[in-house]
């Protein structure tokens, strides 16, 4: 099984901003701006908040809420209204593709989807970041696949449920992709009890992939396992030994700012997936 560690969500550069996490903890992954895409932030709502008001008080633009989202990965039910066939998605394209397809990224394998995150309060009426609460990478999601499909070669009546995806508008790429969530998330051969997809709901230290004290988001403190090994794998993208440092029961990581998709293969990495269970109990 390939682990995959899949940066999406805004953050400086798309979006322009952080996601938020809100007082009680709970927090949300603000879909990236897309014009080609069919749904506006404004037709969208987590727990009550409207995504729209949202985006337009943290970017401090009020036109935001009328943009389109590229609401991929697609894996919270109720954010969206649904056809009753629905199941969780994500789409991808282009390099990013290119280098899971390199990778041999299939079915079975888990994506973990991480983002850029900071503490928002209510201001009156309107939200604003919290001045003294640094922003952070968090992982917030996960995704098992259980079916892939190329999107130039489906039928116009297959997948019909999905037809609001961002990835069904405007794509003109050959390697634009589908993968679709499996029902149950099994690991190591296991049936974990979770399903193949969905977010966390509340913000744990868990899911915090940067370091304490970090000057820069990108410093990240993983599991010591996570250290290149003699198994001649390591996380695509991160092969540079100046890259990581050991420290204690922790590794550190400067991790990449590009590419959106870093693979590790578990089976050099085993202690991978009893981390992973631990990530889902939280």
């Amino acid at each position: 099984m390939k682990l995959i560690l899949s940066r999406k969500g805004f953050d400086s550069s798309a979006g322009g901003c952080p996601s938020p996490v809100f007082s009680d903890g709970s927090f949300y992954a603000l879909p990236i701006p897309d014009k080609r895409s069919r749904v506006t932030y404004q037709e969208l709502n987590y727990q009550g908040i409207n995504i729209g008001e949202l985006v337009a008080d943290l970017t401090g633009n009020p036109r935001r809420a009328t943009h389109y989202a590229h609401l991929d990965p697609d894996l919270i039910h109720h954010v969206y209204p649904r056809h009753s066939d629905w199941r969780p998605l994500l789409g991808q394209s282009g390099s990013a593709q290119g280098h899971l397809r390199k990778q041999e990224v299939g079915v079975g394998d888990v994506f973990m989807f991480f983002g850029l995150f900071r503490p928002v309060e209510k201001s009156g009426e309107h939200w604003r970041f919290i001045k003294s609460a640094p922003a952070f990478h968090a992982l917030w999601g996960w995704l098992q696949i259980g079916q892939i499909h190329k999107v130039d070669q489906l039928a116009e009546d297959e997948l019909s449920w999905a037809r609001y995806h961002p990835h069904f508008h405007g794509q003109t790429d050959a390697s634009n992709t589908l993968y679709l969530a499996s029902e149950t998330l099994h690991l190591d051969g296991l049936d974990t009890g979770f399903p193949g997809a969905g977010a966390f709901r509340h913000m744990h230290n868990h899911y915090r992939l940067t370091a304490p004290g970090a000057m820069s988001p990108t410093r990240w403190r993983l599991p010591s396992f996570f250290y290149p090994n003699s198994s001649g794998f390591t996380l695509s993208f991160h092969s540079n030994p100046a890259r990581w440092s050991k420290a204690g029961e922790y590794c550190h990581l400067m991790s990449a700012s590009r590419g959106q998709e870093f693979v590790l293969e578990t089976s050099a990495y085993p202690e991978v997936i009893p981390w992973l269970n631990e990530l889902l109990r939280q």
